[in-house]
């Protein structure tokens, strides 16, 4: 356990001091960037790590590093030499057995946990967990290494209940939606393996493929285990989330999502049932697909989720502030404060150093607010920031943020 946490107290120390509390990162895009902040409020001395240089989290951070996290050795290395208090993944693609390891030696303690990470770091384990060893409802599938296994899974003819169309293929290992898509026939199968490779991470060649669930609706249920005021473990619950995706990756999102009772209590089930396995401390992003009652677990990732942006405009305390606050082992409140919602702001094109014209128009909405990510590269898809809006109700809400969002135009300078 990190020396400023015991079982009764919290003790935080003052950064760039030898008594500082270090938080490392392994991660610094936008959803890392502000758990950054939120831990710098607090006085933790942060470490921000990613693949490239002038990374969002990089830009404020006391400490910027540029690693391989997927390579161990450099991963080992910076941790050594930083020695961080709490080591929190907030992506995938990383050396997972060697943090296992340095948590295993006593070297670190790795945000929930280390088998958290393992489990969680690509969608075989935790489909695994959930299905095989919790025996939590979730779609039909299977794991896939070959294009010709994938298809003798769609058909059947594996020896096993044919997953049939329509269905969707997702890379065991990937972020955002990348290299997702939904087959509804035959001539699609070679095309939605093809792209599963162009977009897995690390574990590359291996896919799941899903029986597609006739759903109403998707959400994000956010989870935060944290340490109540006796020192014990609780859960907290924030407000449902609904979002939009297309091909795999979110463009809106609002809060809170209607729900029937039962569903909501059921989801709820799940999403502790998951995360008490897991274990550790923290916010989970519980993905849940829901009709009528009824409730299938989709995913879980052990860190603030893209869709929770909408926290920023709808709660007390938004998903990165209850990360901070609960891996510091401080009291949490998940209460919703108002409604609101969120709308992707896209590059729109394959730049460096955009410049971003109409942030002054959007602003002068009524209950707006924007977050512009600095990230250094666009591409056309690239997620470059994110318009909120908060109001007396989802819907004015939605309608607002996707205004705001189509006001801030990006463009070459």
């Amino acid at each position: 356990m990190p020396h400023f946490l015991d079982a009764c107290m919290t003790t935080l120390g003052t950064p760039l001091t030898p008594h500082a509390t270090k938080v490392m990162l392994l991660g610094s895009g936008e959803l890392g960037k502000e758990v950054l902040i939120a831990l710098q409020r607090l006085g933790v001395e942060t470490i921000a790590v990613d693949r490239y240089d002038n990374a969002p989290g990089h830009q404020v951070a006391h400490h910027a590093h540029t690693i391989t996290m997927s390579d161990p050795t450099q991963l080992k290395a910076l941790i050594e030499k930083m020695q961080p208090d709490l080591v929190v993944p907030e992506i995938e693609a990383i050396a997972t057995p060697m943090l296992e390891e340095l948590e295993a030696a006593g070297v670190v303690t790795v945000v929930p946990t280390a088998r958290a990470t393992r489990l969680t770091m690509d969608r075989e384990g935790i489909r695994r967990l959930a299905a095989e060893t919790l025996g939590l409802p979730t779609s039909p599938y299977r794991f896939c290494d070959s294009l010709q296994e994938l298809q003798a899974a769609i058909d059947g003819t594996d020896g096993q209940a044919a997953i049939g169309y329509p269905c969707v293929v997702k890379p065991v290992m990937s972020s955002s939606g990348k290299g997702q898509s939904k087959i509804d026939g035959v001539t699609d199968v070679a095309s939605a393996w093809d792209y599963a490779m162009a977009g897995g991470r690390v574990a590359k060649g291996r896919v799941i493929v899903e029986g597609f669930i006739d759903f109403d609706y998707e959400i994000t249920q956010l989870t935060v285990r944290a340490k109540g005021k006796d020192g014990q473990f609780e859960t907290h619950f924030c407000d449902p989330i609904g979002h939009i995706q297309q091909a795999g990756d979110y463009v809106e999102s609002w809060q809170p999502h209607p729900m029937h009772p039962a569903a909501l209590d059921k989801a709820r089930q799940i999403s502790k049932a998951v995360t008490d396995d897991l274990g550790g401390l923290g916010l989970f992003g519980v993905e849940l697909f829901v009709k009528g009652e009824q409730v299938w677990f989709s995913e879980v990732s052990p860190r603030p989720h893209d869709t929770g942006l909408v926290t920023l405009a709808t709660q007390w305390q938004s998903e990165f502030e209850l990360h901070a606050r609960a891996i510091l082992g401080l009291p949490v409140d998940a209460s919703l404060r108002n409604p609101g919602a969120s709308a992707v702001i896209y590059g729109g094109q394959d730049a460096e150093g955009l410049v971003f014209d109409g942030v002054d128009e959007a602003l002068a909405l009524p209950g707006t607010d924007l977050r512009l990510f600095g990230k250094p590269e666009s591409f056309v898809k690239r997620r470059m920031g994110v318009a909120l809006a908060r109001a007396a109700d989802v819907q004015q809400a939605r309608t607002t943020a996707k205004l705001a969002a189509s006001k801030v135009k990006p463009r070459k300078p």
